[in-house]
């Protein structure tokens, strides 16, 4: 067994000047970063006094589920023959609210759209969506249903 570990730094910078004096005193703002990378703009969504231009957790949650199902795909694709020339999502996570503010995902669909080289390779790509579900580390750690409603294209059908 092999053991992976993510280290990333987190830091709040919604202090308003009298930081949480208040649920309305301060700011839901923070960074995310890791070294050699990008800093990541965060918030809380909206819904909950977040800024609506920085990432929320929640959407960061569907991007995880939708990017590990397309990096598993395409490598699963790969390795079978599919030549895939186009690969995009548009995933959708529901999350209900409790009347007491307590809440969790109930589901994440995936809609990956899939162009492949060839009609020939449609039904073999259409079949690699359920082993890479199944192969995809956030899905596997979540313990809502992840759905997949997968279109798939070959571009000698264009």
């Amino acid at each position: 067994m092999k053991s992976h570990t993510y280290t990333l730094d987190l830091q709040w910078t919604g202090d308003l000047g009298t930081g949480t004096s208040s649920s309305q005193a301060y700011s839901r703002d923070h960074s995310v970063s890791a070294a050699g990378k990008p800093e990541l703009l965060g918030s809380s969504d909206p819904a909950f006094r977040g800024d609506p231009e920085r990432w929320n957790p929640e959407e960061l949650l569907v991007a995880s589920l939708a990017q590990c199902h397309m990096l598993w795909y395409l490598g699963l694709a790969a390795a079978a023959g599919v030549v895939v020339l186009d690969y995009t999502d548009q995933p959708v996570g529901t999350m209900i609210e409790e009347a007491d503010g307590d809440g969790q995902f109930i589901e994440v669909t995936l809609h990956p759209t899939v162009l492949v080289s060839d009609t020939s390779m449609v039904d073999k790509a259409e079949a690699l969506h359920g082993p890479a579900h199944a192969k995809c580390f956030i899905a596997r750690s979540v313990n809502f249903p992840v759905l997949n409603a997968p279109t798939t294209v070959a571009a000698t059908d264009e």
